[in-house]
């Protein structure tokens, strides 16, 4: 399928198969170009980006020329389109014309997704999206007092288009994507009904199209460009990850645990290489080697990973791409010339992460690439026996500093955590284990998916606030799994506690039941530890863990399936309800419920306090109550949602109907 002209006196139509897909005419433009003006403002993690862009011109008239056609400010050309095959390349002709904003024709009352990985709206109409990846805030909800203190705090507090993983790609209702080929700032904007812009800060932009009979085709085709993921290990499916940073009494906190009859995978301690305490809680301290610090918190940390291992029970730790400067690697990359510098001096450019200083790997250089992968994660992490991390950050690349390859940060910032997923991929492919050891990361970017194997959807409140809580990691997988992610998890409890916000028995209980229901399930003990609830903490919320960890455990041969599906077609594990509806118009802005597969729905409680929720059963036939039997046809139900007994519902003709049946004895056996 290729992009095509259709010319007449007004103007001019282009269009992807029989879909329209931009407008030019002299009374509305396809395009408009400025000069950029902008403000930038970092501090740890949180940005603010401002633009005053000046000189604007809006090109009405046009003209043919070899390559496409121009755009012409009187008899100025100002912007070139140039086609070939489904891409679309727009240039402008004008030194120091560095914005363009070009606005894609939108039919009444169409959906549009995409975005990356959104957390507050799967749907995007009605708003606009920056393309920037970033901390996402805390609150996110600018009406709320959390925010406002975490906004007076290091711009701290989001909003709801603040996320570790943007993506310049949007799905329209008509089956036609749209994705914008660049990593530089842009911004997505659906709040024109008749139009959906995207401006973008370069004097280029290239678009690529793709259109599809239905969802699914459209899915599978993202999922195709930007890389599938290998399949999740058996080991990762088939039990919890219990998350637990107290140092080697960890191990002895694991066996409570295993009696109470969890189904345990993998033991994660984050603080593998040491901690330190900030005035945000308890730190890792940021220096990946198992060294003095390590080796004080973890003694015998090989041999102990050892004898987990002959128990079938992996060992998972930590990394991200900064080394503190109190660390013992600083001197290392230093001397070695692995860290970005500053742009005046050949200086390190430290960066201030909330009361510690840390230098910045250059990943745009190959020996700094090579020396992480193999020093760090190699030698110092997969021989000592780990079998995975979370590979943290990827965010925070400040735009004022030098990169060794000579590229404008503010080009790179976007692209870090595909260079961070890199690398890490890397480290694993050096020793023969992918597809056996995992790694997961919150930071992404058009093009992580090739590397990335599983995301993780960041750090939310500990609570069911509608733009921060529980909820959101609902939208953040099912936005993330439409433009090629297949696998997403959450942290199990919820992760950033502040200013008194701390977790309730009530929350710890519904996110295992929502965890549960992802391909991983892993805990988390959160930022303030000491200050909150752990599912060790008392013998109910244990026996709550344990119960929903052999629920986890107990769907590992559907979840198998799941991963051969999206292996062999590109489809997500967690999915929108209109991804296999997609004729019934209802279900594309629902966003608290999903497919888990094809063939069971899930509808978590993320409201405090609930003890029924409305549920949404699609298509034509019925679908049956996990817990009860019961069945009940398509449409809206009210239906019981006692803590223990979140609504869950399969499809009674599914090959997967006998274990379905089964998961009611392994919750209450």
């Amino acid at each position: 399928m290729k992009l095509r002209l259709q010319a007449d006196d007004h103007g001019f139509d282009l269009r992807f198969g029989n879909q329209l897909v931009l407008r030019h005419s002299r009374s509305c433009p396809a395009v408009v170009t400025a000069r950029g003006n902008p403000e930038i403002q970092m501090i740890s993690g949180n940005f603010r980006i401002s633009d005053r862009p000046a000189d604007t011109i809006a090109p009405a008239g046009w003209r043919a020329c070899d390559q496409g056609v121009e755009l012409l400010d009187g008899d100025r050309p100002m912007v070139r389109f140039e086609l070939a095959g489904n891409l679309l390349t727009m240039r402008s002709l004008n030194a120091g014309y560095d914005r363009l904003c070009v606005r894609f024709h939108a039919e009444p009352g169409e959906h549009v997704w995409g975005g990356g990985e959104q957390m507050s709206y799967l749907a995007l109409n009605g708003r606009s999206f920056p393309i920037w990846t970033s901390e996402p805030g805390v609150g996110r909800d600018k009406s709320t007092e959390l925010t406002r203190l975490m906004d007076a705090n290091s711009m701290a507090g989001g909003d709801y288009w603040n996320t570790n993983y943007p993506q310049p790609t949007f799905l329209i209702s008509r089956w036609l994507a749209v994705h914008l080929d660049a990593s530089c700032y842009s911004v997505l904007d659906f709040t024109d009904p008749a139009a959906h812009a995207v401006d973008v800060w370069s004097d280029t932009a290239t678009f690529e199209l793709f259109s599809d009979d239905g969802p699914q085709g459209l899915v599978a085709q993202l999922s195709t460009r930007f890389g599938r993921q290998p399949e999740l290990p058996d080991w990762a499916i088939g039990g919890a990850i219990v998350g637990l940073k107290s140092g080697v009494s960890g191990f002895d906190r694991l066996e409570r645990f295993i009696d109470a009859g969890a189904a345990v995978s993998a033991l994660w301690c984050e603080d593998w290489a040491g901690v330190r305490e900030t005035s945000f809680g308890r730190r890792l301290f940021w220096d990946w080697h198992n060294g003095a610090r390590s080796v004080d918190r973890y003694p015998d940390l090989a041999a102990r990973i050892e004898a987990l291992s002959e128990r079938g029970i992996r060992f998972m730790a930590y990394a991200n791409p900064y080394i503190a400067v109190d660390g013992d690697l600083y001197e290392e990359g230093r001397a070695g010339g692995h860290f970005c510098l500053m742009r005046d001096s050949d200086e390190v450019h430290l960066v201030d992460f909330g009361e510690f200083e840390c230098g910045v790997v250059d990943f745009t250089r190959e020996a700094t690439r090579a020396w992480f992968a193999e020093r760090i994660l190699g030698r110092e992490m997969l021989d000592l026996g780990m079998s995975g991390w979370m590979a943290d950050f990827g965010e925070y690349l400040p735009t004022d500093l030098r990169l060794a390859d000579g590229s404008d940060p503010m080009d790179m910032h976007n692209l870090w955590p595909v260079l961070w997923a890199e690398v890490n991929a890397r480290a694993i492919a050096s020793r023969g284990k992918t597809g056996d050891a995992l790694f997961f990361m919150r930071a992404g970017f058009s093009g992580v998916q090739a590397h990335c194997p599983l995301l993780w959807a960041g750090d939310q409140s500990v609570d069911f606030t509608r733009h921060d809580g529980i909820g959101t990691v609902i939208t953040a997988a099912l936005s993330a799994g439409l433009v090629g992610n297949t696998y997403s998890h959450s942290d199990c409890g919820g992760y950033t506690s502040l200013h008194g916000n701390v977790r309730t028995a009530e929350l710890m209980q519904r996110w295992c039941e929502l965890a549960a229901f992802a391909p991983v399930m892993r805990s988390h003990e959160g930022n303030r530890p000491d200050d909150n609830l752990q599912y060790d903490s008392n013998t109910e919320l244990l026996a709550c863990f344990a119960r929903w960890s052999r629920v986890h455990a107990h769907l590992a041969p559907y979840v198998r399936q799941l991963c051969h599906e999206a292996s062999r077609a590109g489809l997500p594990a967690h999915r929108p309800l209109f991804l296999h509806y997609p004729h019934d118009s209802a279900l594309f802005a629902v966003q608290d419920q999903f497919l888990y597969g094809a063939d069971l729905m899930v509808a978590p409680v993320i409201s405090e306090g609930a003890a029924e929720r409305r549920v949404i059963l699609p298509g034509e036939a019925p679908w049956r109550h996990v817990w009860t039997g019961t069945d009940h046809g398509p449409g809206m139900h009210e239906i019981a949602a006692p803590i223990g007994q979140p609504p869950v519902f399969y499809r009674p003709d599914s090959a997967f109907a006998a274990l379905f049946v089964g998961l009611k004895g392994v919750l209450h056996g």
